[in-house]
């Protein structure tokens, strides 16, 4: 009698369920959908400082309090909306994350407004490719990163400094970074 082993994942994802869930149809999945792309974004800015676990476990409850992340309804967030988002306890609730994601939908909107797609603008810097790491080398942030980080930032992005940036491009596929043993490579 054969036993099937579990696949071999990248170390990260092996303890936790949900965080297995994750890696297993999510992570590294080159995202193209803008709205998506925002979103992971925005979530990425919310972990800072926390582990991505919380933020999975909040995951819908950070849906429902951002209007499921349309950057239009968000955009229109005023301080009645921020101060309703700092008594909901399913969220971080941290004022200067909760304007930076309010800011961040007013800078989207903007883009489109001015006919600039925002995953296009997303992958522009790899010119629509994947970047594929070695699998065994694990970066916090590259200069890759730290030159999107930059242009972001320069747009009025918040949030969003090279090693956030860094693995919001593995979190959207933008790069390939899972172990060269792992299932999903």
């Amino acid at each position: 009698m054969v036993q099937n082993k579990p696949p071999q994942r990248c170390k990260w994802a092996e303890s936790d369920a949900l965080m297995q869930q994750y890696h297993d149809k999510e992570w590294g999945v080159p995202e193209h959908d803008s709205r998506a792309l925002w979103e992971l974004l925005v979530l990425e800015g919310f972990q800072a400082g926390l582990s991505w676990s919380t933020i999975l476990k909040k995951r819908e409850a950070f849906r429902k309090a951002f209007a499921n992340f349309e950057p239009e309804k968000v955009a229109k967030f005023k301080e009645k909306d921020i101060l309703r988002l700092l008594q909901n306890e399913g969220i971080i609730r941290s004022r200067s994350k909760i304007e930076a994601a309010i800011g961040a939908a007013k800078i989207y909107c903007d883009m489109e407004k001015h006919g600039e797609d925002f995953s296009d603008f997303c992958w522009s810097f790899t010119k629509g490719k994947v970047i594929k790491g070695d699998g065994k080398t694990v970066f916090a942030e590259t200069d890759l990163s730290k030159q999107i980080s930059k242009e972001l930032k320069c747009r009025g992005f918040k949030f969003v400094g090279p090693v956030i940036v860094y693995a919001w491009m593995q979190a959207v596929g933008i790069v390939n970074d899972h172990s060269t043993k792992c299932f999903r490579r």
